[in-house]
């Protein structure tokens, strides 16, 4: 039989090898083979993602699972509703919002992000934006930035302006959702998971901490793939 396939894309500013940092041993350990696109920076950063969605479903022999974290699981679940015929279920890690943007904390900070290395340089904007936080935060955000070079800053505002579906069409996608939601981080706040856990009919949330994911990034991915399990079962 054909190995499960889980598509996931990862978040504002971050890349691939997070994705795989959070979710690849918690989806092998269930047979699930992952596959994760790497961003491509620009101002069109999330039309990217969504045809690298297309392209990497176009290549399973079966319907797949799809998600990503923050931006990623916004544009998966976009995807998941043109696509339920070809979609097994949703993986979603700290969705930012529903809807538009407007003054969501993750928009805030992607907005914020972009003038500072805009306003400074990456470099030197690295050093502001990593100065005081968590060192694992920081090692995630240098090593992604970088990758990104001269498009983040487009990609921040991209990824900014892009709306995430509305919680009404949410309640269309008829297919088993786990969301992890962690409870100790104000840019996404776990009261956005629990609002499309009830808009959505068949979702489930687990919990996890920012704390938790600088000891073992997988906790994040597996939070989430014992969500989608809950929800499936």
């Amino acid at each position: 039989m054909p190995t499960p396939t889980a598509i996931l894309l990862p978040g504002t500013g971050s890349d691939e090898v997070f994705v795989a940092a959070a979710f690849e041993r918690p989806l092998r350990e269930r047979g699930i083979r992952l596959v994760a696109p790497p961003p491509e920076p620009g101002e069109h950063l999330v039309c990217a993602a969504s045809q690298a969605l297309d392209a990497a479903a176009r290549e399973a022999a079966e319907p797949v699972l799809v998600g990503g974290i923050s931006l990623g699981a916004h544009v998966a679940a976009a995807w998941a509703l043109r696509n339920q015929r070809r979609c097994a279920g949703l993986l979603a890690a700290l969705p930012a919002w529903n809807g538009p943007a407007d003054a969501a904390p993750a928009a805030l900070a992607a907005r914020s992000s972009a003038r500072l290395v805009r306003d400074n340089g990456l470099e030197r904007a690295l050093r502001l934006a990593t100065d005081g936080v968590a060192p694992w935060l920081a090692a995630e955000l240098t090593r992604a930035w970088r990758r990104y070079g001269s498009g983040l800053a487009d990609s921040l505002d991209a990824a900014a302006g892009h709306p995430a579906p509305e919680l009404t069409a949410l309640a269309t996608l008829d297919v088993p959702t786990g969301i992890a939601a962690c409870t100790d981080d104000d840019v996404h706040p776990a009261d956005v998971a629990y609002d499309w856990a009830d808009a959505l009919p068949i979702a489930t949330v687990r919990e996890t901490s920012l704390t938790a994911i600088g000891a073992d990034t997988s906790c994040l991915g597996r939070a989430a793939v014992a969500a989608y399990l809950d929800a499936a079962g």
